[in-house]
């Protein structure tokens, strides 16, 4: 760390998540800043005392009142929900976690989920529940084609993985990126040629207005009949009941499905009967505590010594 606690003045932090276990996370924080007052969303406290905020998925209103508020830490890599929004204080830095745990945590379900489709893991899943011993001879690595949209820090790390397991990855971003091994395209105008050869579609863009529903039938369309799809982003990105619609019609053969259109995805959404896809509670990559305190303290530091933070945010482009 880049200094010690003491040169930190003083201020609270509130930590706010439907998900995360706060225990766990003001005790990683306290170890690396003992003189900070932690304190939970739901406790009392003046919003003019708050100087930090841990959060993940804020409500409309939260930041209200919080005029002397420092930083946002945002409790992961997509920071759409903080973007755009009519309560934050003006010019307060937002951060986002950049844990190379996160990073091999992503690149590992990445990778599991790319293995099961292009080993057809699916199929004998299904065989396996008709009793039939159905035998298809594996293909090699190269003559899969892998295409990974999105290609930041969490998309690269996945695309070099992928390439180092001999697959043919296909990249493609916003703009232009050379990942040695991987054929990066960037652009619009390239997009539908790279879903044209992909095998598998790895789906790992940030949701910003530019990509939100980028992914439409037509687009979806473009895939190679029986192609697999696997999202680890987010499900706006996904027109979800033409996905739907194509999965059932054998267009798309299969899917592995991290984040939706509604999370928790309801209880009669089409997807859970499907035998053709598999279904995870957007955990493909989280943060983790014990590793990323360190990060989040020393951004704190900086913060309070009048420094700008590390792993900052552009509110104008949405990542």
């Amino acid at each position: 760390m880049s200094a010690p606690d003491t040169a930190m003045d003083a201020g609270s932090l509130v930590f706010y998540s439907q998900f995360d276990d706060y225990a766990t996370w003001k005790n990683a924080l306290r170890a690396k800043l003992p003189r900070l007052r932690i304190v939970h969303a739901s406790e009392a406290i003046d919003p003019a005392d708050v100087h930090y905020v841990l959060t993940w998925k804020p409500p409309e209103g939260f930041f209200d009142r919080m005029a002397n508020l420092r930083l946002i830490v945002n409790l992961g890599a997509g920071v759409d929900s903080l973007v755009g929004r009519k309560d934050l204080p003006a010019g307060v830095p937002i951060t986002r976690i950049a844990d190379p745990n996160m990073s091999r945590m992503m690149a590992s379900y990445v990778l599991f989920a790319t293995l099961r489709h292009a080993r057809e893991i699916p199929y004998f899943e299904q065989a396996q529940r008709r009793g039939q011993w159905a035998y298809r001879h594996p293909r090699a690595p190269e003559e899969t084609r892998v295409a990974v949209l999105g290609l930041g820090e969490l998309g690269a790390y996945a695309a070099r993985e992928l390439r180092r397991q001999g697959y043919t990855v296909l990249g493609w971003s916003r703009s232009q990126r050379q990942i040695e091994g991987v054929q990066c395209h960037a652009g619009m105008e390239t997009l539908d040629t790279v879903l044209g050869q992909a095998d598998i579609l790895v789906i790992m863009l940030p949701l910003t207005p530019q990509t939100r529903g980028l992914l439409g039938r037509e687009r979806l369309e473009r895939l190679p009949r029986g192609a697999a799809l696997i999202n680890v982003a987010r499900g706006a990105l996904v027109d979800q009941a033409a996905m739907t619609q194509l999965l059932q019609s054998g267009h798309i053969g299969s899917a592995t499905l991290d984040v939706f259109e509604r999370e928790p995805l309801p209880a009669d959404d089409p997807l859970w009967g499907m035998e053709n896809v598999l279904i995870t509670p957007h955990l493909a990559s989280v943060a983790i505590p014990s590793s990323a305190a360190t990060q989040i303290a020393d951004n704190i530091l900086r913060v309070s010594r009048g420094e700008a933070p590390a792993n900052q945010v552009d509110p104008a482009r949405g990542y």
